[in-house]
């Protein structure tokens, strides 16, 4: 008879942790929905961009934090790349870039953008949640909440088609975010599981990383939640710019 808290095997490990993507993961979020179906107004999709930038500009911060756990350089140099990649290698370059050329191909000023002005206390609050996250936990929690990783680049290059096909007023330049990230996510998401596979062997050290990476999905769901519930609050949210 197998004990109650008995380990679980490491093919059991890994279905449990993909489950939780398969179940939470903000793909299914109604925000996300309406985005793929092409039902999102100009104001609609204005005011997503200019809030989920708020969580692109944190994520080398929650990377820093993170690299700055490893106790080893083979893994503090697999990490940094993850901060070079939002923040670039030069002045111009990486995801953080992208987002904001993402943000004028959508008629948003970069200087609003950078000021975040416009981003919702909702989002800030589950922004900071992710940060504090991962400054205050372990290694192992911290790089299991990133596993969200492993839906990113099937959500990615759904996005990809659904702005070509339903939003065509945005310069298909501003794109370029998302089509690095599909091959981004894959690599981030194949480096990050086999550590959380191997650091994790015992059932109470398996069960943290479920209950980190549900809680990453929930920060993301939680972001959609402040965003969808602003355009319900706002009367024009349903009228585009003339």
């Amino acid at each position: 008879m197998v004990a109650d808290d008995a380990p679980w095997t490491r093919a059991e490990f890994e279905d449990r942790l993909r489950a939780v993507g398969a179940r939470h993961y903000h793909d299914r979020h109604p925000f996300n929905v309406r985005m793929n179906e092409g039902l999102l107004t100009v104001r609609e999709l204005r005011r997503w961009i200019t809030n989920r930038f708020d969580y692109q500009r944190h994520i080398p911060v929650k990377d820093a934090l993170i690299t700055a756990k490893f106790d080893t350089p083979a893994l503090r140099r697999m990490w940094l790349r993850r901060i070079q990649d939002h923040d670039g290698a030069a002045e111009g370059d990486g995801g953080i870039e992208r987002w904001l050329r993402l943000g004028e191909a959508a008629g948003l000023r970069r200087d609003t953008l950078l000021s975040g002005a416009d981003v919702l206390p909702g989002v800030r609050l589950a922004v900071d949640g992710y940060v504090n996250f991962c400054r205050l936990h372990g290694p192992l929690e911290a790089v299991a909440a990133s596993l969200t990783e492993l839906n990113a680049p099937e959500l990615m290059s759904r996005r990809i088609a659904a702005f070509e096909q339903h939003y065509t007023w945005i310069d298909p330049a501003g794109l370029a975010y998302f089509r690095a990230r599909v091959a981004q996510g894959r690599r981030d998401s194949d480096e990050a599981l086999p550590l959380v596979l191997d650091w994790a062997r015992d059932r109470a050290r398996q069960e943290k990383a479920v209950a980190a990476l549900t809680f990453k999905c929930q920060v993301l769901w939680a972001l959609l939640d402040a965003v969808e519930a602003a355009g319900r609050l706002d009367p024009t949210a349903h009228r585009d710019p003339a």
